[in-house]
């Protein structure tokens, strides 16, 4: 296998299976073995004398060449005794207490099983409106939604994906100026992307500057008017702002709803991409268009049998499938609707010479998702002549067009984030992110990781040198850089170096060709107004896109102050910054003290943590690692900096607040493997054990407060804040550092896999 080294540390971070102790007791091949077995055993039920080995064995084989992959749950749980495969959701939210209720406990169920969902909160009564059965008011759809995020954050999905929702409101719901604004602080609802559904209606009413009307769902009755242009300018000043909400043309989805007698769609996966039913799951996988390509050209025999097998790979693990809901598998296998998309779009553009943003590339696209439709609808129909169509064939659309297939939809444009780090690869459709970035090794340097088809031509083209490189990785584009050959600054155009139009431009050629939508993120400068968001929207909506999400660069980033001891005067310059100096001298350890001594698991052993005192109160801290390893330098320098801030008269309150809440990746992945851990790293368990002794011996029964974690330089020596709320004000992972892309509504770190959504 032609595996990176990034896709190797995300495998075994995120995917490969582990024993009881936390530790990986696969290789990649055994995982695609793994996989390709499980997925080959549906074949027994239509056949009874099939060759499951020769099945398993192609499935292996085009997997581990990497032509193809499936969703991350398929590689993480099949052959595993979870066995939930599938990555989309949508589960319906009626109005009553009973049905939200269920929906939160399924939600529930659903992510802990690795899934992600979907939700229309549009069936809610508008807060204010009275309930009957029990003469109160309503709260509203925004409240019931804080609920489901509450609820999403205490479920963790396996160990492996964090929980993640989409959030849709229909354009004509009396609650949705609240609701445009439910995310304006990054700090709320964050387990959830929101979306608008706007409708035709609304639409019109826009382009000819009218009003349009506000129903209450719970009558049906018309409540009241809004001007469309007022609500469609809030929309855009707050995706401007922060990227959210996104906007779903539901009218335009319904008209593409395959099976409209089976209901109405309300909403879609947490990216975007799938459009679903109340109940319907979807299992998504990804052709790497990169291995598509032979001696400059499309290799069209390749792309062909690839995509034919994906779809029975696709079509088998419907039945495989071990589902979260009775309900869900029900409606599941009554369409038995897949998704295949792609990913490595991009890097097949560069392979074959074309610009990213060029008309060449809207025909090359074009031409590719064509054809992967139409040979996929030809697989499809193909395994309804031996297996029969999907049960609810006759009431589709198919039917009246005679075409009988196995799957009421085939085709899916998903954001690939992890599976595209597994394959070394572009995401999606999406342009490429950064041509060079900064990577951190443990107990090496930071090293420089380049794109490697902008490596090979600038080797190949003579322009290749470290220090071109460092320089590259600083913003991750060439635009701008001296020593690099215009032909080449045209041909590996990054995110930002594309103009929204063309993002959109390729979202609505890869449309046309797609059953159900596309995840696509139109990027934008910082420097981009709200006007070129309204632009996007409205150009979004005359190319036939289902839906559009935006995002501006760096507008979920705060500028984070100086925490430096430093004065600066308005004139200065930074050379000239002037640092003041205090000392402050700690009382002399105790000669006699008392204490306990507690012991704590971690995720790389015990960890014996003596809280000592004095009559003057807690004094010292002391720690000492068992014998299974893990960092005792960096928990010894922690105690003794913590017992130098004791003997200093710095409040033992502050200390504690600033020691919880620490995350260590190891004793993190040790707790997503059922590990009965309740610390989160070494400076957690300490800050907890002073807690302890705090209450114990003080009596104290006061609340700390967890202190926003310390500031930390980044590996591209930018300051940025740990964990979620670094991700939020700074774009860095939480886990590794690095930058973070943004992509279909969520963020995705190419460095390590991490990814979060909302």
């Amino acid at each position: 296998m032609k595996l990176t080294e990034n896709a190797l540390k995300v495998l075994e971070a995120r995917y490969l299976a582990r024993n009881e102790k936390g530790e990986v007791i696969e290789t990649p091949e055994q995982m695609f073995w793994r996989v390709a077995r499980a997925i080959a055993e549906a074949e027994k039920i239509y056949d009874k004398e099939a060759d499951v080995e020769k099945i398993a064995q192609e499935f292996y084989n085009f997997m581990t060449e990497l032509d193809f992959l499936p969703n991350t749950p398929t590689l993480v749980n099949a052959g595993r005794p979870l066995g939930q495969l599938s990555a989309c959701f949508v589960l319906p939210v009626g109005d009553s207490m009973e049905d939200i209720f269920d929906a939160v406990k399924y939600s529930a169920l659903i992510h802990k099983s690795g899934g992600g969902t979907g939700f229309s909160f549009s069936r809610l009564r508008a807060k204010g409106a009275r309930v009957r059965s029990t003469g109160g008011i309503a709260s509203g759809p925004v409240s019931f939604m804080k609920v489901f995020n509450a609820a999403t954050e205490a479920v963790k999905q396996g160990g492996v994906r964090r929980g993640a929702n989409m959030g849709v409101l229909r354009c004509d719901h009396p609650d949705i100026l609240e609701f445009i604004t439910a995310k304006e602080d990054n700090k709320d609802i964050t387990n959830f992307n929101i979306s608008v559904a706007l409708t035709d209606k609304f639409m019109k009413a826009l382009e000819e500057d009218g009003e349009y009307e506000l129903i209450e769902p719970s009558t049906g009755e018309v409540v009241g008017k809004l001007r469309a242009r007022e609500v469609f300018e809030r929309i855009a000043k707050n995706a401007w702002k922060n990227g959210e909400p996104g906007v779903i043309f539901i009218d335009r989805i319904n008209e593409a709803n395959v099976v409209p007698e089976l209901g109405e769609i309300e909403s879609t996966n947490p990216c975007g991409e799938q459009p679903l039913l109340p109940y319907e799951s979807c299992n998504l996988g990804s052709i790497n268009l990169a291995n598509m390509v032979k001696d400059g050209e499309i290799d069209w025999e390749h792309l062909e049998k690839t995509v034919k097998l994906a779809v029975r790979f696709l079509d088998n693990v419907i039945d495989v499938n071990h589902y979260p809901l009775p309900e869900i598998e029900k409606m599941t296998k009554k369409t038995r609707k897949i998704g295949l998309g792609v990913m490595g779009f991009a890097d097949m553009l560069i392979k074959l010479s074309v610009p990213y943003d060029s008309e060449e590339a809207l025909n090359l696209a074009d031409k590719v998702m064509e054809f992967i439709n139409k040979k996929s609808k030809e697989a499809s129909a193909e395994l309804a002549r031996v297996r029969g169509t999907f049960p609810a064939w006759k009431k589709s659309v198919w039917a009246k067009k005679g075409l009988k297939l196995r799957n009421a939809t085939t085709t899916t444009i998903a954001p690939t984030g992890s599976i595209s780090i597994i394959a070394g690869v572009s995401s999606g459709i999406e342009p490429v992110f950064a041509l060079a970035f900064k990577r951190h090794i443990l107990d090496r340097k930071d090293i420089v990781e380049v794109h490697r088809l902008f490596e090979q031509h600038a080797r190949e083209n003579g322009y290749y040198s470290e220090k071109l490189m460092m320089e590259v990785a600083k913003t991750g584009r060439i635009s701008g850089i001296a020593g690099v050959p215009e032909e080449a600054k045209r041909l590996f155009v990054t995110a930002l170096d594309i103009a929204p139009e063309w993002h959109v431009k390729m979202q609505a050629v890869f449309q046309k060709h797609t059953d159900n939508a596309v995840s696509k993120t139109i990027n934008m400068p910082n420097s981009a107004t709200v006007e070129d968001v309204k632009e996007s929207y409205l150009l979004a909506y005359k190319l036939g896109c289902k839906g559009l999400t935006v995002y501006r660069d760096g507008s979920r980033e705060e500028q984070v102050l100086n925490v430096g001891l430093t004065e600066t005067k308005k004139d200065e310059k930074p050379e000239e910054l002037k640092t003041k100096t205090y000392k402050v001298v700690p009382r002399p350890r105790p000669t006699v003290t008392y204490g306990v001594t507690e012991k704590v698991k971690i995720g790389c052993g015990n960890l014996y943590i003596t809280v000592n005192r004095d009559e003057e109160g807690i004094c010292e801290v002391f720690t000492n690692l068992g014998r299974a390893g893990g960092c005792p330098s960096q928990s010894e320098a922690t105690s003794r900096l913590v017992s130098l801030a004791l003997r200093s008269g710095i409040d033992v309150t502050e200390i504690i607040g600033q020691l919880k809440g620490i995350r260590c990746h190891s004793t993190l992945r040790q707790m997503g493997n059922g590990k009965d851990i309740k610390v989160l790293s070494c400076p957690d368990a300490i800050g907890k054990a002073m807690e302890k002794v705090l209450k114990d011996a003080y009596g104290f029964k006061g609340k700390i407060e967890v202190e926003a974690p310390p500031v930390v330089i980044s590996n591209e020596g930018e300051v940025y804040i740990p964990e979620e709320e670094g991700e939020r004000k700074n774009g860095y992972c939480p886990e590794c550092h690095s930058k973070l892309e943004h992509e279909g509504g969520c963020v995705v770190c190419r460095n390590c896999g991490y990814s979060k959504c909302g």
